[in-house]
């Protein structure tokens, strides 16, 4: 009797033990004892400024212009709303079923994470080929993958965690790029045919970011806008002809980072909103005043800002950097005429809502979007906050559900999220817990998986460092 109840003690330790051990291993922040990993040593050298004479548009190449016409659009970075948030009326599955995805298309691309923008059945993508050494602009059939035609120039560019990082912006009548050692090029978005090219590294004095561009260009009312750093803090370019119509100064020398300009309207005013490397800055979109700064603040200085501002109805900007920035909450504000912006939460990414590579989310009144590395036990899990104290978790995806820095956005009311690796998630939208409603893999060997995701008429868009996916999503 007393050897059984000496091994059931034992037993009873052990599977303690046992336990203990396996909720210390979800629980532990594996990264506390890491040295910060700083930009620039990862075999690349001094930030370039300034390129190789290239002559932009020069490649053409022409295949087929047979292709299925579609409905629907998904016209730049974040979609055509810049919220990442699609409005189709389009019925998406909530579950992919035995057979896995409904994979239409897939195709081998250049080393990037560049992502894909979309125009009634018309893919757009900004590749690079090591073996031509060209940036260059490719359109795709949405309905089947075949390639129509290409545009570009040839460019040395090394890989440093992949080479193209863009989406490109489209309108119905231009696209507008900008290649991974910023030169930027405006076409003619049904032909092709070549408009502008502006060298934005030779013409501004730019120092191209680390691992190269990842600011994604953007129209507004057919003025191409772009963050250059260098000479001028941002440009507004006619699509239609190439002249400058403005260019913001820049006394204080801010560099351009990874991150894209936001619009937004508050108090009466259109304004583009942009995170460099030195501050944050508002800039009037439009009236006689355009390309004048309304506000800037250089309280928000890293070296490396991927994610974009996120800009709320009542003037809260949320800004947020990997690297061990964390993130600032700011209040915007507007008084006759004239605009301050005030900190309402800084921290560091341990402490509270924070992102190193996707911008997150802003849905019915929350904030979501996946915590770096260095987030310590919460690290590379999908949260939502509130924004009135992104240092509270409403609620978090658990241990058992980490996604890297995949992206992730909102259609037919479902959250789609890519892993790192290829897996992708659907999840159901929710200011009060976690729904997770499937998920399966995607991209076969999928490594560093990290482009902003496209849709349009229910094909999903996705890829990973080397190959393109397009999935069926519809009922």
């Amino acid at each position: 009797m007393i050897q059984k109840r000496t091994l059931n003690i034992a037993l009873y330790l052990l599977s303690s033990i046992a336990v203990l051990i396996m909720v210390w291993w979800l629980m532990a922040d594996p990264t506390a004892k890491f040295t910060e990993s700083l930009p620039g040593l990862d075999n690349r050298g001094a930030a370039d400024t300034v390129s190789e004479n290239v002559e932009i548009g020069k490649k053409f190449e022409s295949y087929s212009t047979v292709y299925k016409e579609m409905s629907e659009t998904w016209t730049r970075f974040r979609g055509n709303d810049f919220d990442n948030i699609s409005k189709s009326p389009v019925k998406l599955k909530d579950k992919f079923g035995p057979a896995g995805a409904d994979i239409r298309w897939s195709l081998e691309l250049g080393e990037g994470h560049s992502g894909a923008t979309i125009y009634k059945g018309l893919v757009y993508l900004l590749d690079y080929s090591e073996t031509e050494k060209a940036d260059l602009l490719r359109c795709f059939s949405l309905a089947d993958g075949k390639e129509l035609w290409r545009r570009g120039y040839n460019i040395s560019i090394k890989r440093n965690h992949g080479m193209s990082r863009t989406v490109p912006a489209i309108t119905e009548k231009y696209i507008l790029t900008m290649g991974p050692r910023c030169q930027v090029m405006c076409l003619d978005r049904a032909t092709g045919n070549f408009r502008w090219g502006i060298d934005v590294a030779k013409e501004y004095l730019t120092e191209i970011p680390f691992w190269y561009t990842g600011q994604c260009p953007m129209i507004d009312n057919d003025v191409a806008i772009i963050a250059t750093g260098g000479k001028a803090l941002m440009i507004g370019v006619s699509c239609e002809t190439g002249a400058k119509l403005w260019e913001v100064p820049n006394p204080d020398g801010w560099k351009m980072s990874h991150s894209s300009i936001m619009p937004f309207t508050f108090g009466g005013r259109k304004m583009y909103v942009y995170s460099t490397i030195g501050g944050l800055l508002g800039v009037a979109a439009d009236g006689i005043d355009v390309g004048k700064i309304l506000w800037k603040t250089p309280v928000w200085n890293h070296s490396v800002v991927a994610p974009s501002p996120v800009c709320m109805p009542d003037g809260k900007i949320f800004i947020t950097a990997g690297y061990g920035a964390g993130a600032m909450m700011l209040q915007l504000r507007e008084n006759s005429g004239n605009f301050t912006i005030d900190v309402l939460q800084e921290y560091l990414p341990r402490f509270g809502l924070a992102c190193e590579q996707q911008t997150p989310v802003y849905w019915q009144g929350h904030l979501f979007g996946i915590l770096p590395k260095d987030a310590g036990s919460l690290r590379n899990q999908f949260v939502c906050v509130d924004p009135a104290d992104c240092k509270k978790m409403v609620w978090t995806s658990g241990p058992t559900a980490r996604f890297g820095l995949g992206p992730y956005f909102i259609t037919d009311n479902k959250f789609f999220i890519l892993d790192d690796e290829g897996t992708l998630t659907i999840i159901k939208p929710s200011i009060t817990k976690y729904v997770q409603l499937d998920q399966v893999k995607v991209i076969k060997d999928g490594a560093d998986a990290w482009a902003p995701l496209a849709i349009a008429d229910g094909f999903l868009l996705l890829r990973d460092s080397k190959t393109m996916v397009c999935i069926n999503l519809n009922l």
